[in-house]
């Protein structure tokens, strides 16, 4: 699962170095994964191999479906939009990666019966660690401090698509974090009751000897999490700040100029010929994965 979150990453954030990135996609998702479970000399070869057989079967099937999107959000940007518009290609975007996700969780199966104890307390250990720091990202002590920390990070994610925004699109950006009913708090929390709830499952499967059914079956519950929580608190909380991300993105596109959308189509048509020539060099289909 990681493995694909990776690579989506890696398409969504328009790195500016996205070929290299996905094709070191193999080693970077090992670093990260052996970061997070710790694996030992027996259970490497097999972990290198699943990620791999990922990256090529990623490679050949999602890349061209990926590009094919860029192509079409390209073309709808130098119009003007609307909060509905916006929504309707947010639950698009959260609806690509599905296959890759699921086909991720597969590979995982065969790996979760290997994991033991010490693996799992460092993986409590590594979630801990992450938590800390999100705090420390996300809930500075100072709420000026705070407040100026998000409105940064609202503008640079809408830089890296427009290009430099002036000192009026800042203020609307800025208005829009002022007004968002966001609440890191309640963000981390839920963050935290996945993590438990990720440790509590594998540390059940691995006790339990499951099969490949009910490992497989209990993952997926676990990723259905990060679409939809088990806290019915929580989902209305993400259906409000959905919705009004939504108009808060739509006020900012709106206010840019016809040159910034222009760099924004530039930019989309830049990370898609990237995917097709990443797409282009796939080695033959992979099979499938039992």
């Amino acid at each position: 699962m990681k493995a694909a979150i990776i690579a989506v990453a890696l398409v969504l954030a328009g790195c500016s170095t996205l070929r290299l990135g996905y094709d070191n996609g193999p080693r970077l998702a090992w670093w990260w994964l052996d970061g997070y479970v710790d694996f030992d000399s027996r259970q490497a070869p097999a972990v290198h191999a699943a990620i791999a057989r990922w990256f090529a079967w990623h490679r050949a099937n999602e890349l061209p479906r990926y590009a094919a999107l860029l192509q079409e959000a390209g073309a709808a940007l130098p119009q003007a939009t609307t909060p509905e518009a916006v929504c309707r290609w947010t639950d698009r975007l959260r609806e690509t990666p599905a296959a890759a996700v699921d086909r991720a969780l597969r590979e995982a199966v065969p790996l979760v019966a290997g994991l033991g104890e010490p693996q799992l307390r460092h993986l409590e250990q590594r979630y801990a660690k992450r938590l800390d720091e999100m705090r420390e990202e996300y809930l500075q002590p100072d709420p000026a401090e705070r407040r100026n920390a998000s409105v940064e990070r609202g503008v640079e994610r809408f830089e890296e698509l427009y290009g430099r925004l002036d000192a009026a699109q800042r203020r609307v950006v800025a208005d829009g974090v002022a007004d968002s009913p966001w609440d890191p708090q309640t963000w981390i929390a839920e963050r935290d009751r996945r993590q438990r709830e990720v440790v509590q499952t594998l540390r059940r499967l691995v006790a339990e000897r499951a099969d490949a059914d009910t490992t497989l079956a209990a993952l997926r519950t676990l990723a259905s999490r990060s679409e939809r929580s088990a806290d019915p608190a929580y989902r209305e909380f993400q259906a409000r700040l959905d919705a009004y991300n939504c108009g808060f993105a739509a006020r900012v596109h709106n206010a840019t100029t016809p040159a910034q959308r222009e760099h924004a189509r530039d930019r989309l048509a830049g990370w898609e010929g990237d995917l097709r020539a990443l797409a282009a060099a796939a080695a033959a289909p992979v099979a499938a994965v039992p």
